[in-house]
């Protein structure tokens, strides 16, 4: 009993820390799209990306509690008849659309990753990518699960898992390097704490690094931006606005709405940049509380991990905490000039409906392993009720 109510403690923290995040992020989007005119047309509500955030935040709320009503075993391959389980059919819709967006996806900053679903007056937009990057944790944890007891065998284990990841990797490298490296960093530690044997990850590793170096040498802008990056007399133009909003907010900033660098200087402040918005509005001391909130999360996932007693329920779990974490520490990491720029968005902060949607969806299953994890693995054995024990029970 003390254990399920220790794992139900750590989902209290989990969405309450994801609230706030979501919350601040609402309102520093808001801010960061502030236009020179002051001036919102609700009649092209489409096409402000500050207003489009304010429904988005309470759908992502919504989708969160849906979420973490549905069991997390509804996910696993290995319990449930052919054909049942909706993962593989997840699995295979993503690869769909990724492979539509290669042909008919609407082009933007050089680069084609989105779906148009509702062109015109009313738009709206998809980012399969970013689908891909929680279908795949789930798709891996469930195979992984469904052959723990095998993943020693390199070709009819190890192998065919690595061909699903690499099928979606190489999808979505050609025109977003960024999410394919993530994804592909996300994989090799999901496959490593799932079992599988450390010199089979490093097999296929010279061949993972030739197709991410041919990404980026077959590619003048990525080809720019990793010179400029490793010239300390080139640092590009967003980043040089980037360290200019951390600097000038000082420690208690300039005041929620009052930043110039929103003004044309930034590009994506709304979205991967939103975090110097904040240094340069509120200053040192809240963009400390935005990181250990972040650090909090870690800590309450971590023990949802290691408190669960089901193999997919901590995968699942570990993959989540470990997509979030990451992408969290490499988007404060392009903010501050430490590592190249990249298009991976600020969770749960950054302005897109996408990404938003799709990690409160994450966050929902995270929930429910949180509630339902600690209770007895389906694959343990029930252990008999000896004769005094029945007698003292009664």
């Amino acid at each position: 009993m003390r254990l399920i109510g220790s794992t139900i403690h750590y989902s209290r923290m989990i969405e309450t820390v994801v609230i706030v995040l979501m919350a601040m992020g609402t309102v520093f989007v808001f801010s960061a799209g502030a236009t020179v005119s002051g001036e919102y047309k609700l009649t092209e509500f489409y096409n402000f990306t500050t207003l489009k955030q304010l429904v988005f935040f309470p759908l992502a709320v919504v989708i969160m509690y849906a979420v973490a009503n549905v069991n997390y075993r509804r996910y696993s391959i290995c319990d449930r008849p052919p054909g049942y389980s909706v993962t593989p059919y997840l699995y295979a819709v993503t690869v769909i659309l990724l492979a539509v967006t290669l042909v008919w996806g609407v082009e933007r900053n050089e680069s084609r990753r989105w779906l148009d679903l509702a062109p015109g007056g009313v738009y709206i937009s998809f980012q399969p990518s970013e689908l891909a990057k929680w279908v795949l944790v789930i798709f891996l944890a469930a195979l992984l699960e469904k052959y723990a007891d095998s993943m020693g065998k390199f070709w009819t284990r190890f192998l065919p898992m690595c061909l699903f990841a690499g099928l979606v990797v190489g999808l979505i490298v050609i025109e977003d390097f960024g999410t394919a490296a993530f994804i592909a960093m996300m994989t090799f530690i999901l496959l490593l704490i799932g079992g599988a044997k450390l010199w089979h990850l490093l097999l296929p590793l010279p061949i993972v690094l030739g197709v991410f170096v041919l990404a980026i040498i077959t590619s003048d802008y990525r080809r720019q931006r990793i010179a400029s990056f490793l010239d300390p007399n080139d640092v590009p133009y967003q980043a040089q606005q980037s360290l200019i909003a951390i600097s000038t907010g000082g420690v208690f900033g300039k005041g929620l709405g009052h930043g110039v660098i929103k003004y044309g200087h930034l590009p994506e402040d709304t979205t991967d940049f939103i975090f110097s918005i904040i240094a340069e509005e509120t200053g040192f001391f809240v963009c400390v509380f935005v990181i250990l909130l972040f650090f909090v999360f870690a800590a309450a996932g971590t023990g949802v991990v290691l408190q669960c007693r089901d193999k997919l329920g901590r995968l699942l779990a570990a993959g989540i905490v470990m997509a979030i974490s990451l992408q969290a520490a490499v988007n404060l990491g392009v903010v501050t000039v430490v590592l190249p720029t990249k298009g991976i968005p600020l969770p749960f902060i950054s302005a897109g409906g996408t990404s938003m949607l799709l990690t409160s969806a994450a966050i929902g299953v995270l929930l429910n392993i949180a509630r339902h994890g600690a209770e007895r693995d389906p694959g343990e054995e029930e252990l008999p009720v000896s004769r005094h024990s029945r007698t003292f029970k009664s």
